[in-house]
């Protein structure tokens, strides 16, 4: 069972974030079950690749639509992803520089984090972008 499960209430009804949203939410639950599972780093460290580069990719697809939208809650919103990246990144480079391991309480971050900003920041932006005719 992994540490979270894609569900209705967390969709924001833009077909394109949504749909990123669930593949982030797969690749917080194969490092979670990998951790779980007692994998050595030649396992948890690329999925961990996998998932910070699916972040940052998705972080970029949603700043594309702020642009595109002119989102004016824009800023406050990109602050987010960049405290998110700059400690992810962080904690990739002491991950592989063996200064950490992922534990539970990396894991609960992580979903914690993703749950908040979906269900308050990326549903906010998503009632704009529907605003503004964009919401598939």
């Amino acid at each position: 069972m992994g540490l979270m499960t894609w569900s209705k209430e967390l969709s924001v009804g833009h077909e394109g974030i949504d749909s990123q949203h669930q593949e982030l939410i797969n690749y917080i639950n194969e490092l979670h079950d990998a951790m779980k599972a007692g994998k050595g780093d030649a396992i948890m460290a690329p999925i961990l690749d996998c998932l910070l580069d699916y972040t940052v990719n998705h972080f970029g697809f949603e700043e594309k639509l702020m642009k595109a939208s002119a989102y004016p809650g824009a800023t406050a919103h990109l602050e987010e992803h960049r405290k998110l990246k700059k400690e992810v990144f962080a904690f990739q480079e002491n991950f592989k520089a063996k200064k950490m391991m992922i534990t539970m309480d990396l894991m609960k971050f992580l979903k914690d984090w993703l749950l908040s900003h979906i269900l308050k920041v990326d549903k906010e932006f998503a009632k704009h972008l529907a605003s503004k005719g964009m919401a598939a």
